[in-house]
């Protein structure tokens, strides 16, 4: 059922089913029928745990949304309440007790995810509900397994709460969902870390391992080395637009907890003996991982080559399916038709992703794709950095989406190490007049992260930091890449170069970049419990889990994936992240009133 997760150097599965045994334990302690009310946010990363068939072995017989009110009727012993620690959250809770039907009595309970919360508690017993609860537990739910090579902990506001409210509690999270990846897969002996947030979570790791001396796991390491990376040690990377086919369908479409929702109208079926078509009206769900052969091959190729790859399956599909006139014996019947499931899957799956390329074309062929990647690309490598960009006028004038703006003026900043003082005055001016002045406060929120800056004395450092990492590659391929810079069509993700220095030929070569970039880097080790020492066999990859504290997006896993595949690499790499991002969810979740100005 979920083969996708240990098709990979590292069983994430273990991870996926420690956290399913904990949800069947808490569900056991409420004998009897239950209905799970369930706070929205939490359904999708509980989705890649635990499918409804688990929750029915448990007795779960309804699940409803947390809303005002009453709770809708149900001939079930136990409500149980599956929320996040928000005191908002506490009282639509209080409200659906209060209001319950006193002749049917029933037993509450409440499961915090990922931690309990006093101050809830507290809410709780303020509204007079707090005695009505049987079970008030926590479910430590941090780390969620997505994919083979691919863990989150699916902490919407985490860069946010650490670089604009100063909340450091997704650090802590970060920290303990670390230690139980080295309860389950052994100390990781080696860490390396950039930037303020990674040294927070080392040193929080670095106390718990203390505190827990004794229970010293014996286990086999797994991990060779950890790198903590803070997103703010790479700004620029989240605000450029994703080349990747998986990159864009998150870009355009938008990926939640591995779904992705699509317009129907491609994906109608053909009426049996008419022309005509059934139009669905909802939108076409998918799943997207590696368990699809066919994704998992094209996902991280650049789209311009996933035309070829997509081609090249179809004729290897219709060959398959042209070997049924050659069965000739009763035997080769029987193979053929044995073969059959998997070959009808392989064409529905090639007929999927042949229409979600068609659908990303219509808009990557567009003159509007072409002209924003153009000025992208030009922020990128130098040019006209340092002046208003007649683009970004054209496109205020034009009242484009607002977050697209605010991509492009922050991605001329950050390349610019800021902008001119009249320059930044002049596109705050022209936003605010044009999209309102509610906005002064995502701008300012911009700049208190440092996205959006003015131009201090100091020099541009930018220019150096791109040279000495060949952050810019020329002519990148994008059909067979030699580079990561292919996921960018020329530029290589900052982050993921690092994490390729390190490996090879290490971080003390780039020493110099390295202090030009925000927050300390440091080093540390851990000590490995005598006789798990783990001895390398002779080609074997080290492994490296490579954790991004503010976010990741697919274009860099995408690179990352490169670099384990490449040849002489040496190094396998795990990802593991606060959430999956792209520079629209990251810029929308450092604005104030997001839901008013989306496209």
């Amino acid at each position: 059922m979920a083969s996708h997760l240990f098709c990979g150097r590292v069983n994430l599965n273990i991870l996926r089913e420690a956290a399913r045994k904990d949800l069947r334990e808490f569900l056991d302690k409420c004998s009897g029928s239950k209905a799970i009310v369930w706070d929205e946010y939490l359904t999708g990363p509980f989705g890649l745990i635990a499918q409804y068939s688990l929750l029915k072995e448990h007795e779960v017989e309804k699940m409803f949304t947390l809303k005002g009110g009453r709770i809708p009727s149900a001939a079930v012993k136990n409500i149980v309440f599956f929320v996040r620690p928000r005191l908002e959250l506490m009282d639509i809770i209080a409200e659906n007790v209060a209001s319950e039907d006193k002749l049917q009595p029933r037993e509450f309970h409440i499961l915090f995810v990922p931690r309990r919360s006093l101050l809830c508690e507290q809410r709780l017993k303020e509204k007079g509900v707090l005695n009505s609860f049987t079970n008030i537990d926590e479910y430590i739910l941090d780390l969620i397994p997505y994919d083979g090579d691919l863990l989150s902990m699916e902490s919407e506001s985490s860069f946010r709460e650490c670089n604009l409210e100063n909340d450091q509690t997704s650090l802590y999270h970060a920290a303990k969902g670390l230690m139980t990846l080295q309860a389950l897969y052994g100390t990781i002996p080696q860490i390396f870390g950039k930037g303020e947030c990674a040294r927070h979570v080392a040193n929080m790791m670095l106390r718990m391992k203390r505190e827990f001396a004794g229970s010293n796991t014996q286990i086999l390491p797994v991990f060779d080395t950890l790198l903590l990376l803070d997103r703010n040690v790479d700004l620029l990377t989240p605000l450029a637009t994703q080349l990747t086919y998986e990159g864009l369908i998150d870009e355009i479409f938008g990926i939640t907890n591995g779904y992705v929702k699509l317009p129907p109208e491609k994906f109608a079926q053909k009426k049996q003996g008419e022309g005509g078509k059934d139009l669905p009206t909802e939108p076409k769900k998918l799943q997207l991982n590696s368990a699809e052969e066919l994704y998992a091959e094209i996902r991280d190729k650049n789209f311009n080559a996933v035309g070829a790859a997509l081609s090249k399956k179809a004729k290897i599909i219709s060959a398959a399916f042209e070997e049924r006139h050659n069965a000739k014996t009763v035997g080769e019947i029987k193979q053929f038709v044995s073969q059959l499931p998997h070959m009808q899957a392989a064409r529905g799956s090639l007929a999927n992703h042949t229409s979600i390329a068609e659908l990303i074309k219509d808009i990557t062929i567009s003159e509007d794709f072409f002209d924003s990647l153009t000025v992208e690309q030009e922020f990128m490598t130098g040019v006209d950095t340092d002046k208003a960009s007649t683009y970004i006028e054209d496109c205020i004038a034009q009242k484009d989406p607002l977050i697209k703006i605010l991509r492009l003026v922050c991605m001329q900043s950050v390349c610019n190490n800021g902008l001119k003082q009249k320059v930044l005055d002049y596109y705050k001016k022209e936003i605010l007049q044009t999209y309102g002045y509610k906005h002064i406060l995502t701008l300012k929120n911009l700049e208190k992260v440092g996205l959006l800056k003015p131009q201090s004395t100091m020099r541009n450092n930018y220019p150096t930091i791109r040279k000495t990492l060949k952050l810019w590659m020329e002519d990148a391929n994008e059909q067979n890449p030699n580079d990561i810079s292919y996921v960018y069509s020329g530029y290589a993700p900052l982050s993921v170069r690092l994490t390729q220095v390190l490996a090879r030929p290490g971080w003390r070569s780039i020493e110099e970049v390295l202090k030009m970039l925000p927050g300390p880097h440091f080093e540390e080790r851990q000590q490995v419990p005598t006789g798990l020492h783990k001895k390398r066999q002779p080609g074997e990859n080290r492994t490296t889990l490579v954790f991004f504290l503010g976010g990741v997006t697919y274009a860099e896993i995408a690179a990352l994936r490169f670099l384990s595949h490449m040849e002489d690499s040496g190094t396998e790499y795990i990802i593991a992240t606060t959430k999956l991002i792209n520079g629209t969810s990251w810029v929308k979740s450092l604005m104030d009133n997001p839901e008013e100005n989306l496209p």
